[in-house]
């Protein structure tokens, strides 16, 4: 889906471009040969990361988004807009042809005359050339952003996806706490009926239980809330009515994320900020020359007559050609202050450049790191949840045979409840993490809009 062959090769011509202003060309940066954090032994880069994620229903979801969200559409409108303003960037570079009649009432009747003028400012110092290629840059620049846009767009609906597909199993395992607390309060109930516990317990009971019902109405809310979150970035109408995943899908190992160099080379930011760096450059180029004299060529073919039958012919139809040679002299200084200004602004398009890039690198480095650390993350927590599963099956049998007290029961329960609810909620962080990894590299996906 993302045009990283297009982009690449764009930027390259625009580097290789003969006379390319200094203020065009991106800053150097000192990159090390591969990502600090990156695993020492990692696979080949996957080629479609989200078949990679290994979540079936994912690419359909994602594939529906890349037709229907209305962000996205608007990004290709505005990259017609700039391709069309890239085209009309070009065309002073060639003469312009008008065409205009007139008809005259005078004393002697009516006189009519019609013809051709050719206007062309011959291009002496580059400035049009300049400006038209500055438009076509910020065309290539578009084209980068939404590139960027269906990145981002294929990630955000990942996310939402498997906070989704969490919500559910964290409203799941509510309703089942529910369940548990409900016929824990039975059982306390029939105690008390037959006077083998105090009323306390009673309560107690009623008040676990209360909590358990208040946890599961936020996590019921929560999960319409994503429900209709994902639809808006489908562009359905959000009516909540999505049926979530049943699981959260396990992680292959870390595949190979690249290097620096590919990163600056491909990710859609980078490329669109080096596209409008070369775009600023063209332009300050073009306000300085603004200061230089203009040569402009007028070529005339007119005719006039009483008989508008007899206004083109040959007969009456006159040449002239006009060259004018203007120089500024007096602006106010209005030239030099442009000219200060688009250099400015190539300054900060170099800024925003390094901004960009290292921004990209961190993120990268960022989601390296986190990937080890929530696998672990992940691992300590499952066997917590085992522990707690453990530690409740015990504290039940001590409650029925009368050893354990009410409070040790519930707290065993909460406890197994509250761990099993961040072993979901961590496995979910990974994945989210991994998809944020994914956007950071720029990774190669394939979802065609249906």
């Amino acid at each position: 889906m993302i045009r990283h062959s297009l982009i690449l090769s764009s930027s390259l011509i625009v580097v290789a471009c003969a006379g390319t202003p200094d203020a065009s060309l991106a800053p150097e940066l000192t990159l090390p040969a591969a990502f600090v954090s990156a695993p020492d032994a990692a696979g080949p880069q996957e080629a479609d990361w989200i078949i990679a994620l290994g979540d079936n229903a994912l690419p359909g979801l994602i594939a529906s988004a890349m037709s229907g969200n209305p962000n996205l559409a608007a990004a290709r409108a505005n990259t017609d807009a700039a391709r069309a303003s890239a085209r009309a960037g070009q065309a002073p570079r060639l003469p312009s042809l008008d065409f205009g009649g007139t008809a005259t009432t005078r004393p002697a009747g009516e006189v009519y005359s019609a013809g051709l003028d050719v206007t062309w400012q011959a291009d002496v110092w580059g400035r049009i050339a300049s400006l038209a290629r500055a438009s076509a840059l910020s065309a290539e620049a578009a084209e980068a952003d939404l590139a960027g846009a269906e990145l981002s767009i294929a990630a955000s609906v990942a996310s939402t996806w498997f906070a989704l597909t969490e919500a559910r199993l964290q409203r799941e395992l509510s309703e089942r706490d529910v369940s548990t607390r409900q016929r824990q309060l039975e059982i306390v109930e029939r105690r008390f009926t037959r006077g083998v516990v105090r009323s306390s317990d009673v309560r107690t009971a009623r008040s676990a239980l209360a909590s358990s019902q208040a946890t599961l109405a936020l996590r019921e809310r929560t999960e319409s809330q994503i429900a209709r979150n994902l639809q808006t970035l489908l562009g359905e109408y959000p009516d909540g009515m999505v049926t979530p995943g049943t699981a959260l899908p396990d992680l292959a190992p870390l595949a190979s994320p690249g290097t620096p160099q590919t990163l600056i080379e491909r990710r859609p930011d980078i490329v669109a900020a080096e596209f409008r760096l070369a775009a600023a450059g063209f332009s300050a180029a073009a306000a300085r020359r603004a200061l230089y004299p203009s040569l402009t060529l007028i070529g005339s073919y007119s005719g006039q007559s009483t008989d508008i039958s007899n206004v083109l012919s040959p007969s009456t139809m006159v040449e002239s050609l006009t060259a004018s040679l203007s120089a500024p002299i007096f602006r106010a200084g209005a030239l030099r202050a442009e000219r200060d200004r688009t250099a400015a602004l190539a300054r900060a398009q170099a800024s925003n450049y390094v901004n960009t890039a290292l921004t990209a690198l961190r993120e990268v480095e960022n989601a390296l790191t986190a990937d080890g650390l929530l696998a672990e993350r992940v691992s300590a927590l499952e066997t917590a949840r085992a522990e707690a599963a453990a530690a409740l099956e015990l504290v039940e049998r001590q409650y029925a045979s009368g050893v354990g007290t009410i409070f040790e029961l519930i707290d065993a329960q909460t406890r197994l409840i509250q761990a099993e609810s961040q072993l979901i909620a961590a496995r979910r962080e990974r994945l989210d993490n991994r998809v944020t990894l994914h956007l950071a590299i720029a990774g190669p996906f394939s979802a065609p809009a249906q």
